[in-house]
């Protein structure tokens, strides 16, 4: 059976004051395990966040810069004298 309204809105009451009584009481984690998934989190949000803003660098600041710039193409290989009569 689906939860009827009042039910999913004490519920989320409950889950309102326990927040609020956590951050009166400066105790926002209840143990160390918390502390540390917090972190790793962090870490790792972190660390998308600062890999999308290399990759929007590069492709806004590389590609404005190179493209008034043609390629330089070089031969890639040796010429075989030896083969020629």
């Amino acid at each position: 059976m689906a939860p009827s309204i009042r039910d999913v809105e004490s519920e989320l009451q409950e889950t309102a004051q326990q927040l609020l009584s956590r951050l009166k009481s400066h105790h926002l984690f209840q143990s160390e395990w918390d502390v540390v998934a917090f972190v790793v989190f962090l870490t790792f949000t972190g660390t998308v966040l600062l890999l999308m803003l290399l990759v929007l660098l590069h492709c806004c600041c590389c590609c404005c810069c190179n493209s008034s710039r043609a390629p330089k193409r070089r031969l890639k290989g040796v010429d075989n004298l030896a083969l020629e009569p």
